[in-house]
């Protein structure tokens, strides 16, 4: 699907763009993104095949002086995630005031001092709110009422929006002329890991095709929707895992992780108690997924087969369309699926902003 340039009345640029979650789920919701700024080659390249009436600079938001005018009738929105690694609740390491990719926000907001959009919108991820004890969002939300805006906050899991992963985000909307902002209601729509994936390609361990024929028709109203008519599903590349990780595999249950593995398996282990959580987890089938953040290295298993995951499910888990495709070596478009947001729940921010 080619985006095409339409009349809308609600402009929207992207800063932090990634592959382009947020601006996908903006299109649906009804606003024409005119603009987007990603740093990474990889990530841009797959952000121009998908949005491809949308101009993108491949560049560091810090090297943006100032964004492109509009006519003073169109309402402006402008949206993005500034890196959150710092803020992850998984890594303690760096969710500190030292850490440079903690400050990003601040690009954000020079820009949104210049360019005076109507509406703004940050997503970020949950440890916003406790790193270093809620002192950075405090600083957003002072920094942006300082330039005159209203600000709303809270924590969305997709889960709770029509999306197969239990994936928990902070969103930040803002208004300029003093809206007052309700977050969208959960949808109460419940979808399962097989109802999100069970139609795709059966792949193996390794495989490295892009364009294969689906298993068959789509089994869910949601896999139905993201397959929107196409006859072939993209991106269906696996990592491939060596045999002693495939043994690994083979004593997990779902829903179960690392913990189920013999002592003689783990042997390069130091210390295998020392695991995240995460490691070595295979999804339930008859469930959400848990969050889909870099998939790779956390080496979440299949349901039902001994591989890693597929780019395309894992794709499916984020709420990305069929058609969407990611560009780049294989890990390129791993981290690209892991970092994004959900297209369908950035439409529910976008269609609420819409509604007023």
């Amino acid at each position: 699907m080619n985006f095409q340039n339409y009349d809308s009345k609600f402009i929207g640029i992207e800063l932090y763009a990634g592959p382009g979650g947020m601006s996908l789920g903006a299109h649906l919701a009804g606003v024409n993104v005119k603009l987007a700024v990603e740093i990474n080659k990889a990530t841009s390249l797959t952000y121009k095949e998908n949005h491809k009436s949308t101009t993108i600079i491949n560049d560091d938001v810090a090297n943006i002086d100032n964004l492109p005018a509009f006519p003073k009738e169109k309402i402006k929105i402008l949206f993005g995630g500034p890196p959150c690694q710092g803020f992850s609740l998984s890594n303690k390491r760096t969710r500190n005031l030292e850490n440079a990719k903690n400050w990003q926000f601040k690009n954000f907001i020079r820009l949104a001092e210049k360019w005076h959009p109507d509406w703004l919108v940050i997503e970020n991820v949950s440890g916003l709110l406790t790193t270093e004890k809620g002192i950075f969002l405090e600083m957003i939300l002072q920094d942006l009422h300082k330039i005159g805006y209203t600000t709303y906050y809270k924590v969305l899991n997709a889960v709770n929006f029509g999306i197969p992963q239990k994936r928990e985000r902070l969103f930040i909307v803002a208004s300029k002329h003093n809206q007052a902002f309700e977050f969208p209601d959960p949808t109460g729509s419940f979808v399962t890991v097989k109802d999100a994936i069970n139609d795709l390609p059966f792949v193996e361990n390794g495989c490295k095709s892009n364009e294969l024929e689906y298993a068959g028709p789509a089994l869910s109203s949601y896999s139905l929707l993201l397959r929107e008519g196409e006859s072939i599903a993209k991106n269906n590349g696996v990592t491939k895992n060596g045999e002693l990780i495939i043994e690994r595999y083979k004593h997990i249950q779902q829903g179960n992780n690392w913990s189920s593995i013999p002592d003689h398996l783990m042997h390069n282990y130091k210390d295998k108690n020392r695991c995240h959580a995460g490691i070595y987890y295979r999804l339930k089938e008859n469930e959400p997924s848990v969050v889909i953040g870099n998939y790779r290295k956390n080496m979440l298993i299949h349901p039902t087969f001994n591989r890693g995951l597929s780019v395309r499910e894992a794709a499916r888990l984020q709420s990305f369309p069929d058609w969407f495709e990611f560009k780049g070596f294989l890990t390129d478009q791993q981290q690209q699926v892991g970092d994004a947001v959900p297209p369908l729940l950035a439409k529910q921010i976008f269609h609420k902003i819409l509604s007023y």
